[in-house]
């Protein structure tokens, strides 16, 4: 494989290797870092759907250029998440291999998925709550807010099954993109792998459980307090929840079964093979 990849590139066998070794480093994190990891990541997500917003609340662009758009900017998030350094929940869900190949227990991937995930909540609510405050959201005349709205309210009211399956095409993404950037050795290689996955899934509609941790709550702020007229009941928290729980479910399948697992099994598993290897 490596006549193919080249020196500067790993290749997906050594890419299984890399993601199994750090995903028993992430497993094993003094708490007061993944804690604080898990915060940066959650607000490092919400930059990116800021970002996204304020391209999708311009009302002269057409709809195919408003998603390319706003999934590319949207990559900030996890540029800054595998460039600067977090922990984020839909990319841990890539110990899984760790986990299939006993290298981790079951208890301490729990362990790392439910901290990181409340942590992840933390960063993102605490980014919406300072976006809040800043008055980001009346630039445009208003028409930022509203678009924060107007989305918070489709995600609200999303039925179960779509936001579920949308959920699995998201994080099958996500962690493509992470898998993807392991290959790299430099920022730019990092940097090109991860916007086109993101943008794809961002411009696709799919659903991120962490930059909807940001998107409602701030939708739930701009109705509760600020100029924008409420349109619907539907952003309560009961509404925030009720998105959460499919997707939430849905990335996990996406990215443990979907991403991590099947690569466990063409890369890592094998009859007889030596698991000390």
């Amino acid at each position: 494989m490596s006549e193919i990849f080249g020196f500067d590139a790993f290749s997906p066998k050594e890419i299984a290797e890399r993601v199994e070794k750090i995903g028993v480093a992430k497993a094993r994190l003094p708490l007061i870092s993944m804690l604080m990891l898990g915060v940066l990541a959650g607000a490092f997500i919400g930059l990116g759907a800021l970002y996204f917003v304020l391209i999708k609340s311009d009302a002269s662009l057409g709809f195919a250029t408003s998603q390319l758009l706003g999934g590319l900017t949207f990559s900030l998030g996890l540029i800054l998440v595998v460039v600067a350094g977090a922990e984020l929940f839909t990319g841990n869900n890539l110990l899984a291999i760790a986990w299939a190949d006993r290298k981790i227990t079951t208890f301490e991937v729990l362990k790392n998925w439910i901290i990181i995930f409340c942590a992840n909540f933390i960063g993102a609510a605490g980014l919406a709550l300072l976006v809040f405050l800043s008055g980001h959201a009346e630039m445009n005349n208003g028409a930022i807010a509203d678009e924060y709205v107007k989305i918070a309210t489709a995600k609200c009211t999303m039925p179960f099954w779509t936001a579920f399956f949308k959920g699995i095409l998201c994080n099958v993404l996500v962690c493509l993109a992470v898998w993807m950037a392991l290959a790299g050795r430099s920022v730019i290689d990092k940097v090109v792998v991860i916007v086109f996955p993101i943008s794809a899934f961002v411009a696709a509609g799919f659903e991120h459980s962490i930059a909807n941790m940001y998107i409602i709550p701030l939708a739930m702020l701009l109705e509760t307090f600020g100029n924008t007229v409420p349109n619907t009941s539907a952003i309560t928290w009961a509404g925030f929840f009720s998105n959460l729980v499919p997707v939430v479910l849905g990335n996990l399948i996406g990215g443990s079964v979907l991403v991590a697992l099947i690569y466990h099994v063409i890369y890592r598993w094998a009859p007889g093979r030596n698991k000390n290897a």
